[in-house]
């Protein structure tokens, strides 16, 4: 799968370092393989869950949650957020 962006990755590491090595263990998962329907994602990330027609990764054991729109049939992936366990859970991301 192509990521867009891998910006937003390190970004969100320089502000929440104990995150970097879960974010890039799940960019290896991400970029590895051609997931082709959601069951094959949750496959290898069984707490994934579809939120409002986003794609919603717990990362580091609920420290930070990636919001991303997935595209199959294009193999890509577009980050839309990257939040704290406690932003996810104000539910501003919905907006």
């Amino acid at each position: 799968m192509h990521i867009i962006s891998r910006k937003r990755l390190n970004d969100y590491t320089e502000n929440h370092p104990e995150t970097k090595s879960s974010l890039q263990h799940w960019y290896k998962l991400i970029k590895s393989q051609d997931y082709i329907s959601f069951a094959d994602l949750q496959a290898v990330f069984p707490s994934v869950d579809q939120v409002s027609g986003l794609t919603v990764f717990n990362i580091g054991g609920n420290k930070a949650r990636i919001i991303a729109a997935i595209h199959y049939n294009r193999r890509k992936v577009y980050i839309r957020a990257i939040l704290t366990h406690e932003e996810y859970n104000r539910d501003r991301w919905k907006e």
